[in-house]
């Protein structure tokens, strides 16, 4: 262990680690509502003004955003073997720094060129700093349902970025302008970010761990991937990322198309950000008295019928807020599964890596599968997205029961 590392690290048990637990879990609470909101959320507000500023069509502008996920995707691995090796404190806080410096550069680009470039930054960022490292110093630090506990807490905070940041973007643009308002944004983030991951951000010390040598951690991936459950994780979080990624761009969309006004649109998809909250907590009620995965199962399915239903029933009020209830219930259930699952077969020594291998697909699948969606819609129309949507649903639980068998 290097020097750094000593200085990091901090004893697995005692009244230090039940502070330090705590006290991580406030810090990455914090950086992560602030870093959806900065990185990934406000970029919807910012659309239209980039659209005229730069001369450049919806399509075009957007584009860039997706970029920076599919960039994400491809880091995930090499930042997952990274964090198994040497913790989060110095690539989270590298991260925060190059995030701070994207968006200041993002508020002055005059190109489409510039834009993409800036995202393709924004994207390795986020990859540094959001929800897969900060996942992993959890998974380090806790175990059994301190960990839960901890997973949920963070979950719960961060998932109210976009009520926070998407008005307060409006907000800033309406008053300052966007290049301005990202300006503000990114100093925000700086200042907040950058100490925190550097100053709060710790590894448990773990003497078997520190006396493996990085060979048997490879061993242990190769190990796990030449399995069949690693897999099925594999497809059953990258289908549920796919349709909730789906829902989540073309759901007010689609409520609008079955006849109901654009303000009652967007207030019941808004419900899914505080469905999630409440799908978390249900699910972690849940996974104390039954496994997670048959857990997780159920929720999958609930949301296949309620996408599956609102072509039927949607036009209604009643039968809309039904069906975005059912669908809202797993929102973030995938979330806190995966940490839970991955930790349990495969212990923590590995914790990472394996979880960079799974966000590598699901993360991609998140960026391509509203495109697709898309497509599709306009070829045969949002009743069969929505039977997509469900079939993904059901792929996604089929996968997770075949997973508990095994």
């Amino acid at each position: 262990m290097s020097t750094t590392d000593r200085r990091s690290a901090v004893p697995a048990t005692g009244r230090g680690r039940s502070t330090g637990g705590r006290r991580i879990v406030a810090a990455l609470s914090v950086t992560q509502t602030i870093g959806y909101g900065v990185l990934y959320y406000a970029f919807s507000v910012f659309l239209r003004p980039m659209t005229a500023a730069l001369d450049a069509s919806g399509a075009q502008v957007t584009a860039a955003l997706t970029a920076a996920v599919l960039t994400t995707a491809l880091c995930a691995p090499l930042v997952g073997r990274w964090l198994d090796a040497h913790g989060g404190r110095a690539l989270m806080t590298a991260g925060s720094v190059l995030g701070t410096l994207a968006v200041l550069a993002w508020s002055q680009v005059t190109s489409l060129p510039q834009l993409y470039g800036v995202f393709l930054a924004i994207g390795v960022a986020s990859a540094m700093v959001l929800y897969e490292p900060a996942f992993a110093v959890i998974v380090n630090w806790f175990d059994g349902n301190g960990r839960a506990n901890a997973l949920l807490a963070l979950t719960i905070v961060a998932g109210f970025a976009s009520a926070v940041f998407l008005p307060l973007t409006g907000l800033l643009v309406d008053r300052y302008g966007w290049r301005q308002a990202l300006v503000v944004l990114a100093i925000g983030y700086g200042v907040t970010a950058i100490p925190l991951h550097a100053c709060v951000v710790r590894r448990r010390a773990d003497p078997a761990a520190a006396a493996r040598p990085p060979a048997q951690r490879a061993d242990l991936v190769r190990a796990a991937v030449r399995g069949r459950p690693f897999w099925l994780l594999v497809a059953a979080f990258t289908a549920h990322s796919g349709a909730v990624a789906t829902i989540a761009v073309l759901l007010v969309t689609y409520l609008v198309r079955l006849g109901h006004p654009p303000v009652f649109a967007a207030t019941v998809a808004g419900l899914l950000g505080v469905l999630s909250v409440t799908g978390r907590l249900v699910t972690t009620g849940l996974r104390r008295r039954w496994s997670a995965a048959p857990v997780a199962a159920a929720v999958f399915t609930l949301q296949g019928v309620g996408a599956l239903l609102l072509p039927l029933a949607g036009r209604t009020v009643a039968g809309a807020i039904g069906c975005v209830l059912l669908f809202g219930l797993g929102f973030g259930v995938g979330t806190i599964t995966l940490p839970h699952l991955l930790a349990e077969r495969y212990g923590t020594a590995a914790y990472a890596t394996l979880s960079g291998r799974v966000a590598m697909f699901s993360v991609a699948d998140r960026a391509a599968a509203p495109l697709a969606a898309m497509a599709l819609a306009q070829a045969a129309g949002y009743g069969w997205v929505m039977a997509a949507v469900a079939l993904a649903c059901a792929t996604a639980a089929l996968a997770l029961l075949a997973y508990h068998r095994r």
